[in-house]
């Protein structure tokens, strides 16, 4: 079975150009070098739901769960909160289709 990590969050108003710069240049390469496959990416245009939302899978839980205590990832996540906020990650068996 198959995990997939959902993150949601707001981007800082009048950060959003190094917040897109970072993303593009930093976060998705980062996070594909840890082994995640991207395989959502959705931002919101209207309605009162978390601005940003991507998900990324690997295989099993225990490497979910090896990645997200690394120090990559911590690292990562971290240059990402400098520039969101209302940030949220959750892990879930993967489906398919879209999952919130």
């Amino acid at each position: 079975m198959a995990y997939k990590l959902i993150m949601t969050w707001d981007i800082i108003p009048e950060r959003e150009q190094e917040y897109f710069e970072f993303v593009v240049r930093e976060f998705i390469p980062g996070v594909q070098r840890l082994g995640f496959e991207l395989t959502d990416a959705w931002a919101t245009i209207y309605g009162a739901r978390p601005q940003i939302l991507v998900g990324a899978m690997l295989p099993t839980l225990a490497k979910v769960n090896k990645v997200l205590q690394s120090e990559e990832w911590k690292r990562l996540n971290s240059q990402l909160l400098d520039f969101v906020q209302n940030y949220e990650q959750k892990v879930v068996e993967a489906h398919g289709g879209f999952q919130f």
